[in-house]
């Protein structure tokens, strides 16, 4: 029969053919269809026969035609023809629909939807027909019957579509059915339903078949809803990952079998995913352009899902594409930022952290990000390193005027800024860390930008460097020819650079003989270089070689353990002949050294700071750095030992022409002398155990005797010297303008240096004995009267000069054992010494403040000058005992008792300490904040002497014990009567409490306990001083933030500043009861005011944050937590109302306090400026409000514009009169002083008057600019709330034509200036007088 349909269909006429057909019954139709599509031959001709045989024009043709669609369609799902055969018939189906009928169509249709309903297909290979059918019905122009009405084709099709779309769909058809989507033409609604089903779908779909079904989307895509797609992948991922990471957390607890979701798998479909998507970006431009745009519009809304793991990894992919690149890194550095500023702002306010706090950590998801990299994603490498230099370059420290450093690296990240800056480095050494190859990219670029921005701060390069170094030094001899290549520039870099840079690749030079050998002859050419910094390189680089490559027999490093940087790794690969080997290298370098001996002051200055250091790492070069020092002190050595002075200072300068130099740092030579000589006696017994060697043991013995004889004829020598003697006598020329008198000063700075390095060796050496206090007194008297008379000759610095002491050279071990000894020892063996030492208060009163500059040099740089200056953790310990000694000297000998007699120095004593205090605490939070516990520890009396570890160790109550104690002082100090009352030390007090609070947890006891307590001395103390007020106001207004907003506390505060400083209104006399002392007649103006403004603002910045985060929780109500919005939407209004409503009675308090013309009526005005256009912003929030819901505003908008209303616009107009009358009688009253004075006088002083009045336009503006959008507003709302709003008279400026002939006739002789007023209309209804009462 199939032969015969073929022979008929052949033939031209189909007669034959349609009775051949006829004759046939259905079945044996689709069986023959069926045995020919089995067999796979000639299936096409036999459809086309059949399909010629019936033609649509008759109803049993088509009949016939829709048996074998249906036919076809079941053969196709089958799944039991081949794909070749499956596909011709699915071809020929579809050329042959649009031949069909409608009512065929519709027949058709249906049975794909309830196919795909009844999850009755199996492969849907069929649902290709679909899309032609849909056209097919979209293009009909006949009205069909579907269920019980009649539909247009267009109609039909939506309605289909529509039936489909909500219909529950199996996941085996989801890519099939995205696919076929899109051959069909899709309206705007219809592709938008389309792509929410499939995105509903995801969920459901294996999460193998996420990237074909994603690449469908894409494709799909192309018809539009980009928005939709792309926002619905970033769901679905971001929602993937969090489930990941609950089942990570819950793993513990669950058995790997129960795991839904393997983690190296959905990183896989991810990095899949990204590629399709950046694929399709490449082929379609505003595809990036929608993601880019709608991360912008979410990121404003919700940063949490705008910046997710897998976002962030899509847009670093993404910036591989140069169009995108610029935008994509904008956009990141932009987020990043404002949330790292969003969550520095949130951390300050107690408001904020109540009612918007931030769930998401940026800083951990870019993170994030670089950990998932492992898994293949090598197309987000790129943008990882470039985003981390991106981050470094922008926000890394900064060069500000002066040329000062703002550093970030001492101390944990505070600012956004430091933040994002720490956020870069982490990311390059975390990628540097799991990708290797892009490591040899890193480490050039990050030794490129030390060679070339060395004249900008590059110290977070220097450690990033150091850290990328330490993790993999033997992976990085691959790349010590790029090293070598920076080496070659030393020489032009700066030495804080070249100390960097050498640091951070000692542990490659331990483990590279040629990086080291071109690292040598490097320096040795810059040794002989023209350039005074290349020489200190060198020097420098020398040291540095020495401290690090260990000679065989010297101490272990736990006796001689040397700082090189905090994260240095010691690689120790020497063996004994590498040790050996290390000694002649050694020698080598410390013969090249010796050669600096001759050179610049600045050269030797370096090479003696440095030996130290040298000798304790490498103990076996003491031979020959003592032998070195030896040969270089002889010079200046006077042996004779009854000759005074012992020293020769005629060598120690230079004189060139006119100028004098100073040739040799004499001080610090015998500085490093006397560090080195008490380092080798102590460790000398423990070599002799060690070491076998007794000849050297001998020859270094008599170095170190010699030495030291020579230090002692020197200190007994001094003490003998008068200042005739070094010829600098009070008679002696000391101006900074002669050559005599530079000598001098240069002369004298000497003779100070040496007595205090005397004194640190007469004291460590003396062991107590009387004489050798006597020596340290003798040598101080010497020390004190070159410095009197360096002061008193000082010249123009004079008054800097006294009070600012030159550099010290006591060590900072050695000051923290002598403040100890004076003040804390009881030994009675060494009672009579130190008895001597504390009869003089002046040696006392220097003592403390060498202590002072040590610390504050300690706070500013991060170390210290002399021996175990950069070791953090001896700087520590020594911080620790100053402190205690300062602690107990303040707090135990308060000023009050001093004795009469000695009261003047005890005082400043005590000063002292509590400075020192106060820059001790300063400098822990600054630079050893991870080590608080035990620094709290430490100065815990009961726990001084037990260990305990950090995290057991309660910081909060430490510090409230430790506070309390100076809340006792600053009490007695506010006890004392006007007279006894000393400003510095109450002022110094109420600093120290507010960096104490600090280390305070704000829901802690003992943060409510001194925030009640600052309230109570504010509330019952009456202080005059300004200072001390603005003090304590301070600490009040930072305590209160993190407790609750200080709005109610600023309207008190407001109320006494009217109360004391009245009314504008003359007549008016305020009644009020004082709230807090501290504010009076002396303090109101400008102290108190100025802050509360300041608060004030504050407090604004806080609303316009929350009316912010308002309007992106009004976009997000349309969503599925439309209802969790509203519920915070509207604790957000009621914040925003108490607040506004407080702070506008606080403004209408001040609005009415009769300011003094200056700063505070400038203020005030500017402050209240800002409150209308807080006010202008809410009125803006509340009709978008309007315009996109039904609802009306809420009650208490209306009841704030009403307080508005009548609080404070009247007041602000009164105000405004009042500074123009104030303005106008200041202007007056200078006229009248400088009226024979020149005209120009008269326009400077005019000048400044509009300049001051400048801020009330502003301010009438923003009044309008409210009273404008509350007319809006009332018409949106269809609430009259203008109704509250009076329009005042004093915005009728009119020329007041009586004063003018007034000022006329005044002016009569002066041309150049013209008398008009503008005064308020004789209109305006004066205003009635009562007494006000609060």
């Amino acid at each position: 029969m199939d032969e015969k349909i073929l022979v008929l269909a052949a033939k031209e006429k189909t007669e034959p053919l349609q009775a051949c057909l006829q004759n046939l019954k259905e079945e044996e139709l689709r069986d023959l269809v069926t045995q020919q599509a089995l067999r796979g031959k000639e299936i096409g001709a036999l459809l086309r026969g059949i399909f010629k045989g019936s033609p649509c024009s008759q109803q049993s043709g088509v009949v016939r035609r829709t048996g074998i669609y249906k036919h076809g369609i079941q053969l196709v799902e089958s799944g039991d023809l081949h794909v070749e055969v499956a596909s011709e018939i699915i071809g020929l189906l579809m050329l042959e629909v649009h031949q069909l009928p409608g009512p065929a169509l519709v027949d058709l249709a249906t049975l794909f939807v309830e196919a795909v309903r009844g999850g009755s297909l199996l492969s849907g290979r069929s649902l290709e027909l679909l899309p032609t059918v849909l056209t097919a019905l979209a293009t009909s122009k006949e009205s069909l019957i579907y269920g019980e009405g009649e539909l247009s084709g267009g109609e039909l099709k939506k309605q289909l579509i529509n039936t489909l779309c909500s219909s529950r769909w199996s996941h085996q058809y989801v890519i099939h059915l995205t696919s076929m989507f899109r051959d069909i033409p899709l309206s705007v609604e219809e592709l938008q339903f389309v792509v929410e089903k499939v995105l509903r779908m995801f969920p459901k779909v294996d999460l193998q078949e996420i990237p074909p079904l994603v690449y469908q989307l894409l494709l799909l895509s192309a018809k539009g809803s980009k928005k939709n797609i792309l926002e619905g992948l970033i769901s679905f991922f971001n929602q993937m990952d969090q489930k990941q990471k609950e089942e990570q957390r819950g793993s513990e607890s669950m058995d790997l079998e129960e795991a839904t979701m393997p983690l190296d798998q959905l990183r896989h479909v991810e990095g899949t995913v990204i590629l399709h998507i950046v694929l399709a970006m490449n082929l379609d431009r505003d595809l990036g352009k929608e993601l880019l745009k709608y991360l912008k519009s979410e990121h404003y809304r919700d940063p949490g899902n705008a910046l997710c793991s897998f976002s962030v990894t899509l847009l670093l992919s993404m910036a591989r594409m140069h169009r995108f690149q610029e935008q994509v890194f904008d956009f990141l550095k932009t987020s990043i930022m404002k949330c790292f500023k969003d969550l520095q702002f949130i951390q300050g306010s107690k408001l904020l952290q109540d009612l918007a706090p931030l769930r998401c950590s940026v800083s951990a998801t870019v993170l994030e990000v670089v950990a998932n990299s492992v898994f293949g994603w090598d197309h987000v490498t790129q943008g990882l390193v470039d985003f981390g230099f991106i981050l470094l370059d922008s926000y890394g420290p900064k060069k500000i005027f002066g040329g000062k450093v703002v550093e970030t690296t001492h101390s944990l990240s505070k600012t956004p800024s430091q933040k994002a800056c720490s956020l870069g480095a982490s990311i390059l050494l975390e990628t540097f860390k799991v990708h290797e190859p892009i490591r040899r990219e890193i480490l050039e670029q990050v030794l490129n930008r030390v060679i070339i921005n060395a004249g900008s701060p590059i110290s977070h390069f220097i450690d990033l460097l150091s850290s990328i170094i330490s993790y993999a030094p033997l992976v990085l001899q691959n790349s010590s020819s790029k090293i070598s290549e920076a080496f070659d520039q030393l020489s032009f870099l700066p030495l804080a650079t070249v100390q960097g840079l050498l640091k951070a690749v000692q542990p490659l030079l331990k483990i590279s003989m040629s990086m080291r050998d071109s690292l040598i002859l490097v320096l040795r050419k810059s040794m002989f270089s023209g350039q005074l910094d290349a020489r200190k390189s060198a020097v420098a680089g020398f040291l540095l070689l020495l401290k690090n490559f260990k000679i065989l027999g010297s101490l272990t490093s736990s006796y001689c353990s040397q700082a090189i940087g905090a994260s240095q790794v010691q690689v120790d690969v020497h063996s004994q002949y590498n040790s050996v080997a290390n000694e002649a290298f050694c020698l080598e370098i410390l013969g090249s050294l010796r050669r600096c001996l001759s050179q610049q002051a600045d050269v030797r200055l370096i090479l003696y700071e440095g030996f130290y250091d040298v000798l304790r790492r490498n103990s076996q070069l003491g031979n020959s750095v003592l032998k070195t020092l030896l040969s270089q002190i002889k010079r200046y050595y006077e042996p004779e030992p009854d000759l005074l002075p012992p020293l020769k200072l005629e060598g120690c300068i230079l004189a060139q022409r006119d100028q004098i130099f100073l040739q040799e740092p004499l001080a610090h030579l015998l500085c490093c002398i006397q560090h080195c000589l008490t380092w080798y006696k102590n460790t000398l017994a423990l070599r002799q155990q060690t070491e076998d060697e007794e000849d050297d043991n001998e020859e270094e013995a008599g170095f170190q005797q010699e030495l030291g004889e020579m230090l002692a004829s020197i200190t007994r020598r001094m003490i003998k010297s008068e200042l005739e003697d070094f010829e600098l006598d009070k008679s002696a020329d000391f101006s900074q303008s002669t050559g005599v008198g530079l000598k001098n000063n240069i002369y004298a700075i000497l003779v100070m240096g040496v007595c205090e390095v005397l004194i640190e060796y007469s004291f460590s050496t003396g062991n107590f004995s009387k004489s050798s206090s006597e020596d340290v007194l003798g040598l101080f008297k010497c020390y004190t009267s070159l410095s009197d008379i360096l002061k008193e000759k000082g010249g123009r610095s004079k008054s800097l000069s006294a009070n600012k002491m030159a550099r010290s050279f006591l060590s900072m071990g050695f000051v923290s054992t002598l403040l100890t000894s004076l003040f804390r020892d009881c030994s009675q063996n060494h009672e009579e010494s130190l008895a001597v030492l504390r009869a003089s208060n002046e040696f006392l009163h220097y003592a403390v403040s060498v202590a002072l500059q040590k610390v504050q040099h300690l706070e500013e740089t991060g170390q210290t000058d002399g021996p175990d200056g950069q070791n953090q953790e001896k700087m520590f310990q020594n911080l620790c005992k100053i402190t205690r000694v300062l602690l107990w000297r303040y707090t135990s000998i308060p000023t009050a008792a001093e004795e009469s007699g000695k009261k003047e120095k005890s005082k400043n004593i005590s000063l002292l300490c509590l400075e020192g205090l106060l820059r001790i605490f300063n400098t822990m939070q600054l630079r050893y904040q991870p080590k608080l516990p035990q620094f709290l520890q430490a100065l815990d009396p009961a726990g001084e002497d037990g260990e305990e570890e950090a995290a057991d160790i309660d910081v909060t109550a430490k510090a409230g014990f430790l506070s309390r104690q100076f809340q006792r002082s600053l009490v007695n100090q506010l006890s004392h009567s006007e007279d006894d009352f000393n400003s510095k030390e109450a002022l110094w007090l109420i600093s120290v409490l507010t960096t104490l609070s600090k280390l305070l947890e704000p829901s802690s006891q003992q943060y409510v306990q001194l925030l009640s307590w600052t309230v109570k001395i504010c509330k019952e103390t009456s202080l005059e001083d300004a200072p001390c007020c603005r003090g304590l106001l301070t600490l009040l207004f930072s305590l209160h933030a993190l407790i609750k907003s200080p709005v109610g506390i600023l309207c008190e505060l407001a109320q006494d500043i009217h109360a004391q400083l009245g009314d504008i209104d003359q007549e008016i006399e305020v009644e009020h009861q004082p709230r807090f002392a501290v504010v009076n007649t002396k303090t109101a103006a400008p102290t108190a005011c100025l802050l509360v403004l300041g608060q004030a603002e504050k407090v604004l910045e806080e609303v316009d944050w929350l009316i912010n985060k308002m309007k992106s929780l009004l976009g997000s109500e349309a969503a599925e937590e439309a209802s969790q919005a509203a519920r915070a939407a509207q604790l957000l209004e009621k914040a925003i109302f108490l607040q506004l409503g407080t702070l506008l009675t606080s403004y209408h308090e001040l609005a009415q306090a009769a300011l003094p013309s200056g700063s505070c009526v400038d203020a005030l005005l500017r402050s209240v400026c800002k409150m209308y256009t807080t006010l202008t912003a809410l009125i803006k929030y509340y009709l978008q409000v309007c315009r996109s819901t039904s609802g009306g505003i809420p009650g208490r908008l209306e009841k704030l514009v009403r307080l508005s209303g009548s609080h404070l616009t009247p007041q602000c107009y009164a105000f405004i009169t009042y500074v123009q009358s104030e303005t106008s009688v200041v202007a007056e009253e200078k006229k009248k002083k400088k009226k024979d004075k020149l005209t120009a006088e008269g326009s400077t002083v005019m000048a400044k008057v509009l300049r001051e009045t400048k801020p009330i336009p502003n301010l009438i503006f923003a009044i309008e600019q409210y009273e404008n959008f509350l007319i809006h507003l009332s018409k949106k709302s269809k609430v009259n709330l203008m109704q509250y709003m009076k329009l005042s008279a004093s915005r009728d400026f009119r020329i007041n034509v009586s004063a003018l002939e007034e000022q006329d006739a005044e002016n009569e002789s002066d041309d150049d200036q013209s008398g008009a007023s503008a005064q308020p209309s004789d209109g305006q209804e004066s205003k009635r007088k009562r007494r006000r009462k609060k």
